[in-house]
């Protein structure tokens, strides 16, 4: 029994982590992300995003949120959402929810493209896809 509990949660890590070097690896700057949320944290976790703006320079932020066991998808976008706000403030960015379960970032003004991604998570059991939109 206890050697099929850590076959699981090792893959449930070794998965998180392909997500998180497939998100890293893949991103390409943009002025509109999404951040797709889906099912329920199975766990208290991290969600930590990074933003790193790519024309003009300028330091990569990261956002970290944390989630408590149980919380859905669509709460869990109101959380980062949040996140995002408080730390970036509304002045470059416009930050907010879509069908409930999304959270959208785009640029304001003059805003230069930047790179969005998961840096890590400590979550099992919700699922967080990070794209242009």
């Amino acid at each position: 029994m206890r050697q099929t509990a850590f076959r699981r949660t090792m893959a449930v890590v070794v998965a998180a982590g392909f997500a998180c070097f497939s998100a890293t690896a893949h991103a390409k700057p943009s002025g509109n992300w999404r951040i797709d949320f889906n099912h329920t944290a199975d766990n208290d976790g991290v969600i930590v995003l990074r933003i790193a703006p790519v024309e003009g320079g300028g330091d990569p932020i990261d956002i970290e949120t944390k989630v408590p066991k149980g919380t859905t998808e669509n709460r869990v976008a109101d959380l980062v959402s949040a996140s995002l706000k408080a730390t970036l403030g509304s002045k470059n960015y416009r930050i907010g929810t879509d069908d409930g379960e999304d959270v959208v970032v785009r640029t304001r003004g003059k805003t230069k493209k930047f790179e969005l991604t998961m840096v890590s998570t400590t979550l099992t059991g919700l699922e967080i896809k990070v794209k242009h939109n």
